[in-house]
């Protein structure tokens, strides 16, 4: 499930979206293992246990890990050409969202451990009430760090619209005295439209009607 687009701006565009690094749901993983393994001991050294005990404890354990899968599910970071995004919670929901013209610098660090998988934390700095903000659990951070300042140069230094080419009239030279096909009169005219219109500057312009009257 991704960013719903409806809360996006008009001119708004997702760049990148993602939740946090699989990496961080090894903990709920190790959780369910360990409550088996509790199961397991006690089955071993006790003697008469309630099943219903065992039960509590798979129950506690599970609960636990699912918990744990919701969150990381329902966990998502997005970066659009305006914005970054972050959104948390299944049924109370929470999120943050930082303009990307405010951001003043992006770190990101990694443990060795977190190297080996991929994943690390990013620490955005940005001005105003935002000031730092943490986002754990990213995956390929350096990358991430990467984008954010790209969009972040986009939106600082926005590329000018090209300018549509303008069509230039072409004209013959001026008829000479065996040609009966404009006037000099009527070419004149001509130049004249084309210059009020913009498609000739004043240089062109006079070039042209030098040329046409020179050659009457």
């Amino acid at each position: 499930m991704g960013y719903p687009e409806k809360l996006l701006s008009e001119d708004e565009v997702i760049e990148s979206q993602f939740r946090p690094h699989w990496s961080g749901i090894i903990r709920e993983g190790l959780i369910l293992l360990g409550g088996i393994a509790v199961m397991i001991l006690l089955a071993m050294f006790t003697d008469g246990l309630s099943g219903w005990v065992y039960l509590l404890i798979f129950l506690l354990a599970l609960g636990l890990t699912i918990r744990g899968l919701i969150e990381w599910w329902n966990t998502l970071h997005v970066i659009t050409n305006e914005r970054l995004i972050y959104r948390a919670g299944w049924i109370a929901k929470k999120g943050t969202e930082i303009p990307l013209e405010v951001i003043q610098n992006v770190a990101f660090n990694q443990t060795i451990f977190e190297r080996m998988f991929g994943t690390g934390d990013l620490m955005v700095e940005s001005a105003g009430t935002h000031g730092q903000t943490r986002y754990r659990d990213i995956p390929k951070p350096e990358t991430v760090q990467s984008l954010i300042y790209r969009m972040r140069e986009q939106r600082l230094n926005p590329e000018p619209d090209p300018e549509p080419a303008v069509p230039t009239e072409s004209f013959e030279s001026p008829p000479t005295q065996t040609s009966v096909a404009e006037s000099t009169a009527s070419q004149l005219e001509k130049l004249s439209r084309l210059h009020d219109q913009g498609k000739l500057t004043d240089e062109e312009f006079q070039a042209e009607k030098s040329k046409l009257l020179g050659g009457n």
